[in-house]
């Protein structure tokens, strides 16, 4: 049997924008500079080394203390665009979908691959988990922004599948600042063949 492997490869971007949470709910703020320690961002929705296990970890009794690889989101300008073209409406703002980083430069910022090592130029380390699954309470965010449209709280997870950026979690804390270089490595890739 043959196994495709992709070769690792090597992205450059730059952080256009940094946000966080300041109250109840996961929309956020634009900061003027972002601090990560390892339990991600102090103060934000997703901080924390644990979190409960929800609706996407079935394998598992809600509410189960599992490792937060969920502490960092982040988004890119051409997949929201794509995301609200495809919702028929003019933008999304990564804050009403609780984004932490917009970066831009990365093509396809959904697809990079789970284990990818994200290096800001000024030290911070993030480590990709993978893809981050859209929900309707984003798509209700953004409809709160389009009064005179219904179904948007529905629509989003259809349209924003595979375009939703992807989560990450703090391997090295340091501080982001807009304006960064961002360095990103991939591993070799392949597809496990099954049984």
């Amino acid at each position: 049997m043959t196994i495709d492997i992709t070769p690792a490869r090597k992205l450059t971007g730059t952080v256009e924008r940094v946000l966080k949470t300041f109250e109840e709910g996961f929309e956020t703020k634009d900061v003027e500079a972002l601090d990560l320690t390892f339990e991600g961002i102090p103060g934000d929705r997703h901080a924390g080394v644990t979190r409960k296990s929800g609706g996407r970890e079935p394998w598992y009794k809600r509410g189960t203390e599992i490792r937060n690889e969920r502490q960092v989101t982040l988004l890119c300008p051409d997949e929201l665009a794509a995301t609200a073209d495809a919702m028929e409406i003019d933008r999304i703002d990564p804050g009403w979908i609780g984004g932490n980083i917009l970066l831009s430069g990365v093509p396809h910022l959904s697809y990079l691959p789970a284990r990818s090592l994200i290096f800001f130029e000024n030290g911070v380390t993030l480590v990709s988990y993978g893809m981050n699954g859209p929900c309707k309470f984003s798509g209700a965010a953004i409809g709160k922004r389009y009064p005179d449209k219904s179904g948007l709280d529905l629509l989003f997870p259809k349209a924003a599948k595979r375009t939703r950026g992807i989560l990450a979690w703090v391997e090295k804390p340091g501080t982001v600042q807009i304006g960064e270089t961002v360095k990103i490595r991939m591993e070799e890739q392949w597809v496990h063949p099954g049984a």
